[in-house]
């Protein structure tokens, strides 16, 4: 119990209570607000650039950014956070500059209404399908955060943590929905981001300043922290050669691809009141979850100058706050660092629930839901969500690991038919069934060739040190498959691309490709994605007209 000891223990209590009812108070609040499904899933569409930016941010700002990535950088430098916050500041640019505009402009209310209108209902139901195994992971991620959390503060068990963590979020985004959820994460932002920041201040004043930081700093694998590219020597991450950068590259799509056909990010996008205004509120959010999501991998380096050899890691960052901010702050920090894992869990369990509704339940009882009924299979969806994803988080009970399989899953499976069916005119339903199943089976088959074999003799069992007289549960049995996932992504998602373009083109006659539409079945302008998201940044801050709101 990191608490143990603490002088000020009940000031951190005290403003974590505070945090939890201001979250239920603007859930009940927001709750009165909604009236359908527009307003529960989009908050109807009128989000200002601050709002949708801070959102976004907010919402991706989460627990492994914060704890996970400290942590891991403490172990391996920049090159253990290729995938957060690197490839997630990534993800939020290539989004904003090539998907968002036309997303907001079709009126689309999921990323699903997308595979719906443009390929089959296979695709519906597939794409639905991963969307779910995405927010499971992802959200088991942060209940796994909140349970570290409670346990380090309170000292109680870890599952009662996550069950008190999942309690609250489900009880507010149930009641809120996207109205609560962005309300809450526009502040939450501004406590989270100012917590970490006071974090880096000191911790770089306790190394001697930029000079103390750079000079011999190091981590615990690693001989150069800094380094993003894999080295000769050292390789990325244990794994020298080919291996190493095919690791190195998965790593920078796991998230900065993966997660661009999520439901969490269009979402807020979608929820923008204009199209500029969600392009820069995409930009917005990649400027600054760069700029706040780069701290957090520093201070672990620091720590590690500073305090070289700890054998747990877990709490480094809560750590560095007791140690070196006023007891104040400290109680802000950790009730805001509490608060961040539930702002990213309530969009993700907004986000599957919404694709169920929206895209699912139509195509197996063949008729949409509309008003009230929408609503509430909504709201009903978000505890089924919250129920599935805490029984994961039990039996897993890893952060970071958990995180980026989650954005994993969709890089090969949904990336390529998402982006070749924007940019490609003879991309059909056939060619995206292939894409996605034929990158889920080269994941898994691919998976179990670089644990065992690998290339080179560099299987991830051999890399990972771990044998079968360990045990399955043995940390090296962790460590090999985590990395075998990661690196099979890499070949799976060129095989998805392949076999999108290979089959498209051989079932042209059998299956016509669809034209973009909106969500109303209007086509959509073709040449509006030749324009990207480059936008005259004016139009992301004034308000939209009646006139253009029916075209916007």
């Amino acid at each position: 119990m990191i608490l143990e000891g603490y002088e000020y223990a009940w000031l951190v209590i005290l403003f974590i209570a505070i945090f939890f009812a201001i979250r239920l108070a603007v859930g009940i609040w927001a709750g009165r607000k909604v009236q359908d499904n527009t307003d529960y899933v989009v908050a109807g569409r009128r989000l200002p650039i601050h709002m949708a930016a801070a959102s976004i941010m907010a919402t991706w700002f989460a627990a492994e950014t914060l704890m996970g990535a400290s942590q891991t950088a403490y172990d391996y430098g920049f090159q253990g956070v290729i995938f957060d916050p690197f490839g997630a500041a990534a993800c939020l640019f290539i989004s904003g500059l090539f998907f968002v505009r036309l997303m907001r402009r079709a009126k689309y209310l999921t990323v699903v209404d997308f595979f719906e209108r443009r390929y089959n209902k296979t695709m519906i139901v597939l794409s639905v399908i991963a969307q779910m195994l995405t927010y499971f992971s992802w959200t088991a991620a942060q209940i796994v955060a909140g349970g570290a959390i409670a346990q380090g503060i309170f000292g109680i068990d870890p599952t009662w943590g996550m069950i008190i963590i999942i309690t609250i979020v489900a009880a507010y985004t149930t009641m809120g929905g996207m109205l609560a959820d962005t309300l809450l994460d526009f502040f939450q932002m501004f406590f989270t981001a100012g917590g970490i920041t006071l974090v880096f201040v000191v911790m770089l004043k306790a190394v001697g300043g930029f000079p103390g930081l750079i000079e011999g700093a190091g981590s615990t694998y690693v001989s150069e922290p800094f380094r993003l590219l894999p080295s000769v020597t050292e390789g990325y991450l244990g794994y020298t050669g080919l291996t190493g950068w095919m690791y190195w590259v998965a790593a920078w799509m796991a998230i900065g691809l993966g997660s661009v056909a999520t439901q969490d990010l269009m979402q807020r996008s979608m929820a923008a009141r204009n199209q500029a205004t969600s392009v820069y509120g995409s930009y917005g959010a990649g400027i600054m979850y760069l700029f706040f999501g780069i701290m957090s991998p520093l201070i672990g380096i620091m720590v590690f100058k500073l305090s070289p050899g700890l054998e747990d890691t877990s709490y480094l960052l809560v750590s560095a706050a007791m140690t070196h901010l006023p007891a104040i702050l400290t109680a802000i920090f950790i009730a805001a660092l509490t608060s961040a894992l539930m702002s990213t869990s309530d969009s993700s369990l907004l986000a599957g629930a919404s694709a169920v509704t929206e895209n699912l339940i139509p195509v197996i009882t063949g008729k949409k839901l509309e008003g009230k009924k929408a609503l509430w299979a909504t709201r009903i969806m978000v505890v089924v969500n919250a129920l599935v994803a805490v029984s994961i988080a039990m039996w897993a009970r890893t952060i970071y690991e958990l995180s980026i399989l989650a954005w994993s899953l969709l890089l090969v499976g949904l990336f390529v038919p998402f982006a070749f069916g924007m940019y490609w005119k003879k991309a059909n339903s056939w060619g995206a069934v292939a894409a996605f199943l034929g990158g889920f089976i080269t994941w898994a088959v691919a998976t179990l060739f670089f644990f065992k074999t690998g290339l080179g003799g560099q299987s991830t069992a051999v890399v990972c040190e771990f044998t079968a007289d360990l045990g399955v549960y043995s940390d090296g049995w962790w460590c090999a498959l985590w990395d075998a996932v990661y690196i099979s992504s890499f070949v799976a998602f060129f095989v998805s691309m392949l076999l999108m373009i290979v089959v498209s083109l051989a079932t042209q006659k059998i299956s016509p490709p669809r034209i973009l539409v909106d969500y109303y079945g209007e086509k959509l302008d073709p040449n509006l994605k030749l324009n990207f998201g480059l936008l005259p940044i004016r139009d992301a801050f004034r308000k939209i007209t009646k006139e253009e709101k029916e075209i916007t």
